[in-house]
């Protein structure tokens, strides 16, 4: 198949490699929706992010395509719905298939992405483009291989652990701060690359906890009232300032007005930050779905769009900005004439598949249809509908008042997900024990007695 998109696209390169615009594709790591000064968080400092939403589009209803990291991550490079590639949570042994916690087996997902998946990546160095990754893949291990991100169509890959930072954390043996770090990588391959369009994707480990802010930042927010957490706070702002460094050494450059900056987030915020939305990370109510999300570039018109979108759609926006043809396998849909100010509605139904347990979530699948959003459990085999209009925090379960509308829904879900060949577990788990519960470090306890 790479071969395939190499011969389709590859004829471009030549022709259109000095003029075509360069990306920045920005991911924040749980990153909730309401986390940045442009979503209306008056506490929280974001000065180079407010900008960007008001020199370009921000998207108010926008949705990670997963509730946590992978599968979102997935999407994001592929433009695909999970049973597409089949990365439905991140596999971690203390939530595998079968634990004594789960009532039902759930499916597995594949730890890395497919060697058959292509990437954005691919389909933009097929037509020229310097790649360069700077920041968690987390779509498989290693850093030769065809799992990898220099397998997966990166020309340059640069981790946390490359640059002496351990799994999580936000500092190094000397002392350096893993977002400025990861920054000053980035910025030195784009000064190796300005001669030729490039595609720069940095994800950063940001804003996950556990939290080691810099003092200056955390001082600054410590004692101020408004229920931010003020490592949160700090966090966030420290991150929006290396974004601030990418902008001004894009104009530095002299390609800041041809080069398209996104930003966005893996899942939504932990359930502590989220309000008034519902549930969070690991859930598919909109507390862990809805993300903060912008897009500034050449040719685009600033506005605000309450258009629902998702990570997967940015994989055919970015190949139409960069005038490449659309790849035909290709689930999300291309956001460029929102972008430059048609009028276009999407009018289309959205579609979120996790059939795991982790964290706080359990197997479920969800659609939304304009206003309306259904979400089935497949441990209780029992649905919630709601109405995002009228409830966007989900707090009022229409499904028995509006069953005609929750009937509709659900078997549009159930066509979509035999359509994509979906893995929606029913079977009860022989290993069940109702007196275990689930344990973070790995251990299992028992609930005591009454």
């Amino acid at each position: 198949m790479r071969l395939f998109f190499g011969l389709l696209f590859g004829w471009l390169a030549c022709a259109h490699a000095g003029e075509r615009p360069n990306v920045v594709l920005i991911l924040a790591d749980d990153m909730g929706w309401n986390d940045a000064g442009f979503t209306g968080n008056s506490v929280v400092k974001t000065p180079h992010l407010d900008r960007l939403a008001r020199e370009g589009v921000h998207f108010t209803d926008a949705c990670a395509s997963a509730p946590n990291c992978a599968p979102t991550r997935a999407c994001l490079l592929t433009g695909q719905w999970t049973p597409r590639h089949g990365v439905y949570t991140v596999v971690d042994d203390r939530h595998a298939p079968g634990s004594p916690h789960h009532k039902i087996l759930a499916a597995r997902s594949n730890e890395a992405l497919p060697e058959e998946s292509v990437t954005l990546a691919e389909m933009l160095r097929a037509e020229g483009y310097a790649t360069g990754m700077f920041g968690m893949w987390n779509l498989g291990r290693g850093r030769i291989g065809p799992n990898t991100p220099t397998g997966q169509g990166f020309d340059v890959f640069i981790e946390p652990k490359q640059l002496g930072f351990e799994k999580d954390a936000y500092r190094n043996a000397s002392g350096e701060y893993s977002p400025d770090a990861l920054t000053d990588a980035a910025l030195k391959w784009m000064e190796q690359t300005k001669n030729k369009p490039f595609f720069l994707y940095i994800a950063f480990h940001d804003v996950h906890e556990p939290f080691d802010p810099k003092p200056e930042l955390l001082a600054k927010y410590q004692g101020l009232k408004g229920g931010t957490d003020p490592a949160l706070a700090a966090t966030v702002e420290a991150m929006d300032a290396n974004i601030g460094r990418v902008m001004d050494y894009l104009k530095r450059l002299g390609v800041e007005d041809n080069t398209h900056v996104i930003f966005t987030s893996d899942n939504g915020g932990s359930r502590r930050t989220v309000a008034p939305l519902r549930g969070g990370k690991s859930t598919l109510y909109q507390g862990g779905l809805r993300v903060p999300t912008l897009i500034r570039g050449p040719k685009i018109r600033p506005s605000v769009s309450k258009e629902p979108i998702l990570s997967m759609d940015w994989t055919p926006t970015v190949l139409e900005l960069c005038g490449s043809a659309a790849a035909k396998h290709l689930d999300g849909t291309s956001l460029a004439p929102i972008l430059h100010g048609d009028g276009t509605s999407l009018s289309r139904d959205l579609f979120w598949h996790f059939p795991c347990y982790i964290g706080g979530g359990g197997p479920c699948s969800a659609i939304r249809s304009g206003r309306w959003k259904l979400i089935e459990f497949f441990e209780s085999k029992t649905v919630e509908l709601y109405d995002l209009e009228k409830d966007p925090g989900e707090s009022n379960d229409l499904a028995d008042t509006e069953s005609a509308k929750a009937a509709d829904l659900l078997s549009k879900l159930h066509k979509w997900q035999q359509t994509t060949k979906a893995a929606c577990p029913d079977q009860p788990n022989p290993a069940y024990n109702p007196a275990a519960v689930e344990n973070r470090g790995g251990r299992q306890k028992r609930k005591p007695n009454p």
